[in-house]
Protein backbone atom coordinates (compact mmCIF):
# COMPACT_ATOMS: atom_id res chain seq x y z
CA UNK A 1 0.00 0.00 0.00
CA UNK A 2 1.54 3.21 -1.13
CA UNK A 3 2.14 5.68 1.65
CA UNK A 4 0.00 8.95 0.90
CA UNK A 5 2.72 12.39 1.37
CA UNK A 6 0.70 15.09 2.75
CA UNK A 7 0.62 18.64 1.02
CA UNK A 8 2.65 20.03 3.36
CA UNK A 9 5.09 17.72 3.70
CA UNK A 10 5.62 18.10 -0.71
CA UNK A 11 5.83 21.82 0.22
CA UNK A 12 8.30 21.33 2.52
CA UNK A 13 10.55 18.96 0.38
CA UNK A 14 9.99 21.46 -2.75
CA UNK A 15 11.28 24.83 -0.43
CA UNK A 16 14.13 22.56 1.07
CA UNK A 17 15.29 21.29 -2.63
CA UNK A 18 15.28 25.06 -3.70
CA UNK A 19 17.15 26.36 -1.05
CA UNK A 20 19.28 23.50 -0.92
CA UNK A 21 19.86 23.69 -4.71
CA UNK A 22 20.43 27.78 -4.56
CA UNK A 23 22.99 27.24 -1.98
CA UNK A 24 25.24 24.91 -4.15
CA UNK A 25 24.79 27.16 -6.82
CA UNK A 26 25.83 29.85 -5.14
CA UNK A 27 29.05 27.71 -3.57
CA UNK A 28 29.50 26.31 -7.90
CA UNK A 29 29.23 28.86 -10.06
CA UNK A 30 31.62 31.44 -8.65
CA UNK A 31 34.57 28.74 -9.05
CA UNK A 32 33.67 28.13 -12.76
CA UNK A 33 33.20 31.84 -13.10
CA UNK A 34 37.19 31.74 -12.25
CA UNK A 35 38.19 29.21 -14.43
CA UNK A 36 36.30 30.96 -17.36
CA UNK A 37 38.43 34.14 -16.09
CA UNK A 38 41.31 32.35 -15.81
CA UNK A 39 41.12 30.41 -19.29
CA UNK A 40 39.85 33.71 -21.78
CA UNK A 41 41.46 36.24 -22.88
CA UNK A 42 42.80 39.52 -21.43
CA UNK A 43 40.74 41.44 -24.02
CA UNK A 44 37.84 40.01 -22.33
CA UNK A 45 38.89 39.31 -19.02
CA UNK A 46 40.00 42.94 -18.10
CA UNK A 47 36.82 44.78 -19.32
CA UNK A 48 35.30 41.51 -16.67
CA UNK A 49 33.33 40.53 -19.83
CA UNK A 50 33.42 36.74 -18.94
CA UNK A 51 31.03 35.36 -17.56
CA UNK A 52 30.56 31.20 -16.89
CA UNK A 53 32.16 30.35 -20.42
CA UNK A 54 36.19 31.77 -21.50
CA UNK A 55 36.32 33.62 -24.16
CA UNK A 56 39.00 33.79 -26.39
CA UNK A 57 40.62 30.49 -25.02
CA UNK A 58 44.29 30.81 -23.96
CA UNK A 59 46.70 29.08 -21.52
CA UNK A 60 48.46 32.06 -21.29
CA UNK A 61 47.98 32.97 -17.48
CA UNK A 62 48.58 29.60 -16.74
CA UNK A 63 51.77 29.67 -18.76
CA UNK A 64 53.13 32.75 -17.19
CA UNK A 65 52.61 31.75 -13.77
CA UNK A 66 54.75 28.67 -13.78
CA UNK A 67 57.61 30.36 -16.47
CA UNK A 68 57.76 32.75 -12.98
CA UNK A 69 59.89 30.99 -10.40
CA UNK A 70 58.69 32.64 -7.52
CA UNK A 71 54.85 31.08 -7.89
CA UNK A 72 56.25 27.94 -8.46
CA UNK A 73 58.34 27.90 -5.20
CA UNK A 74 55.36 29.46 -3.46
CA UNK A 75 53.06 26.12 -4.30
CA UNK A 76 55.59 23.57 -3.73
CA UNK A 77 56.08 25.52 -0.25
CA UNK A 78 53.13 25.13 0.19
CA UNK A 79 52.86 21.94 -0.68
CA UNK A 80 55.29 19.79 1.26
CA UNK A 81 53.75 22.45 4.11
CA UNK A 82 50.62 20.61 3.68
CA UNK A 83 51.99 17.03 3.13
CA UNK A 84 54.14 16.89 6.28
CA UNK A 85 51.98 19.45 8.24
CA UNK A 86 49.00 16.98 8.01
CA UNK A 87 51.31 13.76 8.76
CA UNK A 88 52.49 15.29 12.11
CA UNK A 89 49.04 16.34 13.07
CA UNK A 90 47.28 12.91 12.31
CA UNK A 91 50.67 10.82 13.83
CA UNK A 92 50.52 13.11 17.30
CA UNK A 93 46.56 13.15 17.66
CA UNK A 94 46.58 9.54 17.86
CA UNK A 95 49.13 9.47 19.96
CA UNK A 96 47.80 12.05 22.10
CA UNK A 97 44.14 10.80 21.91
CA UNK A 98 44.34 6.96 22.83
CA UNK A 99 46.13 7.55 26.06
CA UNK A 100 43.07 10.03 27.25
CA UNK A 101 40.49 7.51 25.84
CA UNK A 102 41.59 4.92 28.62
CA UNK A 103 40.08 5.70 32.12
CA UNK A 104 41.83 6.54 35.14
CA UNK A 105 43.18 3.04 36.65
CA UNK A 106 44.71 2.02 32.81
CA UNK A 107 45.89 5.62 32.88
CA UNK A 108 46.83 7.38 36.35
CA UNK A 109 47.63 10.77 35.04
CA UNK A 110 44.53 11.15 32.82
CA UNK A 111 42.95 13.85 34.82
CA UNK A 112 46.35 16.20 34.27
CA UNK A 113 46.93 15.85 30.75
CA UNK A 114 43.21 16.30 30.53
CA UNK A 115 43.58 19.73 32.44
CA UNK A 116 46.57 20.51 30.71
CA UNK A 117 45.15 19.86 27.37
CA UNK A 118 41.61 22.20 28.53
CA UNK A 119 43.91 25.16 29.55
CA UNK A 120 45.21 25.05 26.10
CA UNK A 121 42.28 24.73 24.07
CA UNK A 122 41.05 28.17 26.37
CA UNK A 123 44.27 30.18 26.76
CA UNK A 124 46.95 31.29 24.33
CA UNK A 125 50.42 32.56 25.09
CA UNK A 126 49.40 35.44 22.49
CA UNK A 127 51.20 36.51 19.55
CA UNK A 128 54.23 38.34 20.92
CA UNK A 129 55.45 35.64 23.09
CA UNK A 130 54.87 33.25 20.12
CA UNK A 131 57.13 35.42 17.91
CA UNK A 132 60.02 35.81 20.07
CA UNK A 133 59.84 31.89 21.47
CA UNK A 134 59.85 30.63 17.56
CA UNK A 135 62.76 33.60 17.04
CA UNK A 136 65.18 32.59 19.42
CA UNK A 137 64.68 28.88 18.27
CA UNK A 138 65.73 30.05 15.07
CA UNK A 139 62.51 28.74 13.48
CA UNK A 140 62.20 31.61 11.27
CA UNK A 141 62.34 31.74 7.26
CA UNK A 142 62.15 27.41 7.46
CA UNK A 143 59.04 25.21 6.56
CA UNK A 144 59.35 24.14 10.52
CA UNK A 145 58.28 27.36 11.21
CA UNK A 146 54.41 26.55 9.29
CA UNK A 147 54.58 22.61 11.17
CA UNK A 148 55.44 22.78 14.61
CA UNK A 149 53.62 25.33 16.40
CA UNK A 150 50.40 23.88 15.68
CA UNK A 151 51.62 19.93 15.38
CA UNK A 152 49.46 18.53 18.16
CA UNK A 153 45.53 20.17 17.66
CA UNK A 154 44.33 19.48 21.13
CA UNK A 155 40.56 19.74 19.50
CA UNK A 156 41.49 17.48 17.48
CA UNK A 157 42.71 14.81 20.20
CA UNK A 158 39.58 15.63 22.24
CA UNK A 159 37.61 14.98 19.23
CA UNK A 160 39.22 11.71 18.18
CA UNK A 161 39.42 10.39 22.59
CA UNK A 162 36.07 10.47 22.47
CA UNK A 163 35.43 8.85 19.20
CA UNK A 164 37.69 6.22 20.74
CA UNK A 165 36.18 5.75 23.81
CA UNK A 166 32.98 4.75 22.29
CA UNK A 167 34.76 1.69 20.13
CA UNK A 168 34.21 -2.26 21.55
CA UNK A 169 36.04 -2.26 24.72
CA UNK A 170 35.73 -6.14 24.25
CA UNK A 171 38.01 -6.23 21.02
CA UNK A 172 40.93 -4.29 22.94
CA UNK A 173 40.44 -7.03 25.84
CA UNK A 174 40.80 -10.11 22.98
CA UNK A 175 44.10 -8.27 21.56
CA UNK A 176 45.41 -8.31 25.52
CA UNK A 177 44.62 -12.00 25.98
CA UNK A 178 46.79 -12.59 22.67
CA UNK A 179 49.70 -10.82 24.19
CA UNK A 180 49.18 -7.46 22.65
CA UNK A 181 50.34 -4.39 24.44
CA UNK A 182 49.27 -1.04 23.45
CA UNK A 183 51.49 0.05 21.32
CA UNK A 184 50.26 -3.18 18.98
CA UNK A 185 46.71 -2.46 20.26
CA UNK A 186 46.74 1.15 18.68
CA UNK A 187 48.45 0.11 15.48
CA UNK A 188 46.58 -3.18 14.60
CA UNK A 189 43.11 -2.64 16.32
CA UNK A 190 42.18 0.96 17.57
CA UNK A 191 43.71 2.99 14.24
CA UNK A 192 41.91 0.42 11.98
CA UNK A 193 38.74 1.13 13.50
CA UNK A 194 39.02 4.95 13.96
CA UNK A 195 39.75 5.49 10.25
CA UNK A 196 36.46 7.55 10.11
CA UNK A 197 37.92 9.52 13.00
CA UNK A 198 41.35 10.18 11.29
CA UNK A 199 40.02 10.80 8.02
CA UNK A 200 38.12 13.89 9.74
CA UNK A 201 40.78 15.04 11.55
CA UNK A 202 42.96 14.66 8.77
CA UNK A 203 40.86 16.96 6.27
CA UNK A 204 40.73 19.76 9.47
CA UNK A 205 44.40 19.64 9.32
CA UNK A 206 44.78 19.39 5.68
CA UNK A 207 42.47 22.47 4.61
CA UNK A 208 44.08 24.50 7.72
CA UNK A 209 47.25 24.17 6.29
CA UNK A 210 46.72 24.32 3.05
CA UNK A 211 44.59 27.77 3.62
CA UNK A 212 46.87 29.40 6.31
CA UNK A 213 48.05 32.47 5.38
CA UNK A 214 49.36 34.46 8.52
CA UNK A 215 51.97 32.62 9.91
CA UNK A 216 53.99 32.31 6.71
CA UNK A 217 53.61 36.35 6.76
CA UNK A 218 54.78 36.69 10.10
CA UNK A 219 57.23 34.28 10.64
CA UNK A 220 59.17 34.67 7.22
CA UNK A 221 61.41 37.54 6.19
CA UNK A 222 61.96 36.08 2.61
CA UNK A 223 59.51 36.33 -0.09
CA UNK A 224 61.48 32.93 -1.16
CA UNK A 225 59.99 31.23 1.85
CA UNK A 226 56.09 32.03 1.47
CA UNK A 227 53.48 29.41 1.33
CA UNK A 228 51.24 29.76 -1.47
CA UNK A 229 48.53 31.29 0.10
CA UNK A 230 50.56 34.08 1.99
CA UNK A 231 51.64 34.47 -1.60
CA UNK A 232 48.49 35.40 -3.01
CA UNK A 233 48.15 37.58 -0.10
CA UNK A 234 50.94 39.55 -0.93
CA UNK A 235 50.26 39.69 -4.65
CA UNK A 236 46.83 39.89 -5.05
CA UNK A 237 46.17 43.25 -2.27
CA UNK A 238 49.20 44.88 -4.38
CA UNK A 239 51.98 44.47 -1.79
CA UNK A 240 54.75 42.88 -3.52
CA UNK A 241 57.75 43.49 -3.08
CA UNK A 242 60.18 44.39 -5.44
CA UNK A 243 62.05 41.34 -6.00
CA UNK A 244 59.19 39.23 -6.93
CA UNK A 245 58.70 37.92 -10.55
CA UNK A 246 57.72 40.59 -12.47
CA UNK A 247 55.17 38.56 -13.95
CA UNK A 248 53.34 37.24 -10.78
CA UNK A 249 52.65 40.85 -10.24
CA UNK A 250 50.75 42.23 -12.99
CA UNK A 251 46.69 43.08 -12.60
CA UNK A 252 45.76 41.15 -14.91
CA UNK A 253 42.18 39.21 -14.22
CA UNK A 254 42.85 36.34 -15.79
CA UNK A 255 46.09 36.25 -14.37
CA UNK A 256 44.55 36.62 -10.82
CA UNK A 257 41.87 33.98 -11.40
CA UNK A 258 44.43 31.15 -12.29
CA UNK A 259 46.69 32.30 -9.19
CA UNK A 260 43.10 31.54 -6.88
CA UNK A 261 42.35 28.31 -9.10
CA UNK A 262 44.85 26.91 -8.88
CA UNK A 263 45.17 27.42 -4.97
CA UNK A 264 41.84 25.69 -5.18
CA UNK A 265 42.18 22.79 -7.16
CA UNK A 266 44.03 20.81 -3.83
CA UNK A 267 40.83 21.22 -1.95
CA UNK A 268 38.44 20.49 -4.57
CA UNK A 269 40.14 17.18 -5.70
CA UNK A 270 40.48 16.05 -1.46
CA UNK A 271 37.15 17.09 0.02
CA UNK A 272 34.92 14.70 -2.00
CA UNK A 273 37.13 11.82 -0.90
CA UNK A 274 36.66 12.49 2.74
CA UNK A 275 33.32 13.34 2.31
CA UNK A 276 32.51 10.18 3.35
CA UNK A 277 34.08 9.72 6.34
CA UNK A 278 33.66 13.07 7.34
CA UNK A 279 29.64 12.41 8.85
CA UNK A 280 30.43 9.77 10.56
CA UNK A 281 34.01 10.74 11.88
CA UNK A 282 32.57 14.10 13.68
CA UNK A 283 29.24 12.90 14.96
CA UNK A 284 30.82 9.88 16.36
CA UNK A 285 33.96 11.94 17.78
CA UNK A 286 31.31 14.59 19.75
CA UNK A 287 29.63 12.05 21.43
CA UNK A 288 30.99 12.31 25.22
CA UNK A 289 31.38 8.95 26.55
Amino acid sequence: MARKISKGRIAFQIVNYALLGALALSCFLPVVHMLAVSLSDKIYAEPKLVGLIPKGFTLGAYRTLFAGRTFSHALLVSVIRTLAGTAANVVLTVLLAYPLSKNSREFPFRAVYMTLCLIVMVFNAGLVPNYLFLNGLGLFDTVWVLILPGAAPVFSAVLMMNFMRALPKDIEEAAMIDGAGYFRMLAAVVAPLSLPSIATVSLFAFVGHWNSWFDGLLYNRSMDHYPLQTYLQVVLTARAPSNIDSAATQVGQNLKAAQIFIAMVPLLLVYPFAQRFFVTGITMGSVKG
